[in-house]
């Protein structure tokens, strides 16, 4: 038996992923998050550099339709290898 969800499908939904700061990072985040949300516009990317440099902050703000949706999104973003962290 699932827990019902908190969260009122469809909704704008932030994920912010942190990663070591290295060329193709946001490229492939990007690519993730449109395989699961493709209506996703990459120009609303937010970025943000760490004091010492050496992480990104990559925030996507996507339409999320389902739990479901999330969690695959969730699990592929995690398993980059340069994604440190997704919240």
């Amino acid at each position: 038996m699932s827990e019902p969800s908190l969260i009122e499908y469809p909704c704008d939904f932030p994920i912010k992923v942190m990663g070591r700061q290295e060329p193709g990072l946001v490229q492939g985040v990007v690519a993730i998050v449109l395989r699961h949300a493709p209506d996703f516009d990459p120009a609303t990317v937010g970025m943000r550099a760490s004091s010492q440099k050496k992480y990104l902050s990559v925030t996507c703000t996507i339409r999320a339709t389902s739990r479901e949706q999330l969690d695959a999104l969730y699990r592929e973003l995690c398993d980059h290898p340069q994604v440190v962290m997704v919240l």
